[in-house]
């Protein structure tokens, strides 16, 4: 069996889909794609993704089984520069908990609360 990285998946989950899709479109400048739930249990809008590709794809995700809030586990969106997209966290109704910070040779980061109150990470090579 081939070597696989460790996270092939993540869901964020959110209380308020909508208000969540435009938070993540204003911060990371992207468009967020609607998700069919095989289930019929949740309501998903999916970060677009190339499964070939580096690094992991996931979606926002309005579920009864879970709900938003800062804990132990934090998602890194990679981004070119994350002083660019925290530039934009406030305005899109989120909070900085972190400015822009160096960890070392793995580049920078910047620590932030989305509009649900979930943690999560940018991190950027400069």
């Amino acid at each position: 069996m081939s070597q696989m990285n460790a996270v092939g998946w993540f869901d964020i989950y959110v209380d308020d889909l909508d208000r969540a899709v435009g938070f993540y479109e204003t911060v990371l400048g992207r468009k967020l794609e609607p998700m069919g739930d095989p289930t019929g249990e949740t309501q998903m809008m999916a970060f677009s993704a190339d499964m070939s590709a580096y690094g992991a794809a996931g979606a926002l995700t309005k579920s009864a089984h879970a709900g938003p809030g800062v804990g132990g586990t934090i998602v890194y969106f990679s981004v070119a520069d994350c002083a660019e997209q925290e530039a934009r966290v406030a305005d899109a109704g989120g909070v900085v908990i972190r400015p822009k910070f160096s960890i070392g040779a793995f580049g920078w980061v910047t620590l932030c609360q989305d509009s649900e109150g979930n943690m999560f990470g940018l991190n950027s090579l400069s």
